[in-house]
């Protein structure tokens, strides 16, 4: 296994893994954003290329295994202070991630984790996790943020053992391609740094 950061050739996979990631909603998004005629992922695909913006190639880290790609976690600091009514101007689906995101400022969010499914089961959400953490101690974050959904059980047993605790919870919106309910909940895991770790 290597981690390593993305580029903008990693691109189509993130846009791939974003999508299984998000249970549907970025290609939703992005097929509101395409043209007639245009292959959504395609969409994603450019947005992940961008160099500015959350969903940028410079926030992802990606895992090979043998040279292959097989997964990808994306990740960021949140403002100190949320704005509340960036909300307001959304699309309805989005509306409840934003709401949870503002209850987590300042912390370092985990705004996606996805492997492919070929490799599944070799431990690879673990280890993008496990940088991840390394990554934002180094940026001396105080907190790790991340939403999942209620029907996505195996993820949700995962951070539950890493660590991460619910704090908030907000209806999952069913939109095409999505799930069919459920909720969107927030977890959130403290990091605790040894005196020493501190100069």
């Amino acid at each position: 296994m290597v981690i390593r950061n993305a580029t903008a050739n990693d691109a189509e996979h993130l846009a791939f893994l974003i999508n299984l990631a998000g249970e549907g909603l970025p290609l939703f998004l992005w097929r509101r954003m395409a043209d007639p005629g245009q292959d959504p992922l395609r969409v994603g695909s450019s947005r992940a290329a961008r160099e500015e913006g959350s969903f940028s190639y410079h926030n992802a880290r990606v895992l090979e295994i043998d040279g292959a790609v097989a997964g990808m976690l994306l990740s960021y600091p949140l403002p100190d202070s949320a704005a509340a009514g960036k909300a307001d101007d959304c699309p309805d689906v989005i509306r409840p991630l934003l709401e949870l995101e503002a209850k987590a400022p300042g912390s370092w969010y985990i705004n996606a984790i996805a492997t492919y499914e070929q490799f599944r089961g070799r431990g690879v959400a673990s280890a993008l996790m496990s940088a991840c953490e390394s990554e934002a101690l180094a940026a001396r974050a105080a907190t790790l943020s991340l939403i999942v959904a209620s029907e996505n059980t195996a993820a949700h047993k995962l951070y539950v053992k890493l660590g991460y605790r619910q704090i908030a919870a907000r209806p999952l919106l069913v939109f095409p391609g999505g799930p069919a309910g459920g909720q969107w909940l927030l977890m959130v895991k403290n990091l605790r740094r040894s005196p020493s770790a501190d100069p």
